[in-house]
């Protein structure tokens, strides 16, 4: 029986990181999403290991995996917390251009909102 692509738990072919194919990693190692699913946080440890898998584009995939038993709980949501995240987002919804919150997140690439981005192209 031949072993999986991206079997290496002694990390010698991935400079020494543990690393392991898709679906196959040990127990007790968790990905950042999965420990936020469990109401918990990496907490300041290191990578234990990683999940590799080739991406359907070409390439592989990296996931860093942590230790549950190392994991901390998330911090809870202050109200000066939810208050920096709120206008942090109403930030990103302003138009500079207008000066209207947008009622979405602004697109990069135009740098207004589709209104504004409309009337400038127009003019040009």
């Amino acid at each position: 029986m031949s072993r999986p692509r991206h079997w290496d738990p002694s990390g010698d072919r991935h400079g020494g990181m543990p690393t392991y194919p898709w679906r196959m990693a040990p127990r007790g190692l968790f990905t950042r999403r999965q420990l936020r699913a469990k109401g918990l946080r990496p907490g300041g440890q290191d990578v234990a290991a990683q999940v590799m898998w080739r991406s359907r584009y070409g390439g592989a995939r990296l996931a860093c995996l942590y230790r549950i038993t190392l994991a901390r709980p998330v911090r809870p949501m202050t109200p000066a917390r939810a208050a920096a995240l709120e206008k942090a987002n109403r930030a990103r919804r302003t138009c500079p251009a207008c000066g209207h919150d947008a009622g979405y997140v602004l697109p990069a690439h135009l740098g207004t909102c589709l209104a504004c981005a409309g009337t400038t192209a127009l003019a040009a």
